[in-house]
């Protein structure tokens, strides 16, 4: 095995232990704590694909700043008091279809995908050039680069939602 193979798996195994525990740890902090770990670790992807700029950016923007925007929302929020309001049925009905149908569509992508045979032909443009990368991002890559801004999005309105004080019923 290679020294990259292993640093690789090495980098995926971090990866994915940290997405699950982002996603089932019970403490907000813990859990934000874990997110930046998972930042870090796919930072270390981009520097195994040789992309030194996506990484730095990739830890600046996630890791930085969004990660302490939302660690600010969860310290205002106040989450140590147990006085936790049940949502109605309705949000959890809605919850869980929204879950199927990204689960439905993910499947579906995933089975009708095909591996890429075929060999490797590569334009000798470089990559790593700033003014090269904006126009790759911006033209061929520009729905899936909208589609994580409204992400991003989705991700601080969530935010916001759980910061809501609800009225507590007597």
């Amino acid at each position: 095995m290679s020294t990259v193979l292993i640093i690789f798996c090495v980098l995926a195994a971090i990866t994915l232990a940290t997405a699950f525990l982002t996603v089932f740890s019970r403490n907000p902090i813990h859990s934000a704590l874990y997110l930046v770990i998972c930042f870090f670790s796919i930072a270390g992807h981009y520097l195994l694909l040789n992309s030194q700029f996506l990484a730095i950016v990739h830890v600046i923007v996630y890791s930085g700043a969004i990660m302490i925007l939302f660690l600010f929302t969860i310290m205002l929020m106040n989450l140590n008091e147990k006085k936790e309001v049940h949502r109605p049925r309705v949000t959890r009905l809605g919850a869980i279809v929204a879950f199927s149908l990204v689960c439905l569509v993910l499947i579906k992508v995933f089975i009708d995908s095909k591996p890429i045979v075929g060999e490797y032909t590569t334009t000798g443009e470089d990559y790593q050039s700033i003014k090269v990368l904006g126009k790759v991002l911006l033209n061929e890559y520009m729905v899936p680069f909208e589609f994580a801004s409204i992400l991003l999005l989705v991700a601080m309105i969530g935010a916001v939602l759980l910061s809501k004080k609800e009225k507590l019923e007597k």
